[in-house]
């Protein structure tokens, strides 16, 4: 099956368990570290849409 399609999550995502795999890190570690990127990641989603929210307000 070809990514070349695919959206960039899911491109990601491959690259990721890729990674994860090639590197024999352990399933457990993997998923302890993966839930700390994500909330991260969420807590940046989140910055990010309330500057948005405030710069709407602004205009």
């Amino acid at each position: 099956m070809s990514l070349d399609h695919a959206p960039d999550h899911i491109k990601l995502a491959v690259d990721l368990i890729e990674l994860l795999e090639s590197h024999d890190i352990e399933p457990n570690v993997a998923v302890g570290a993966l839930t700390i990127a994500l909330r991260d990641f969420q807590r940046k989603v989140k910055k990010m849409d309330s500057s948005e929210g405030e710069a709407k307000k602004l205009d």
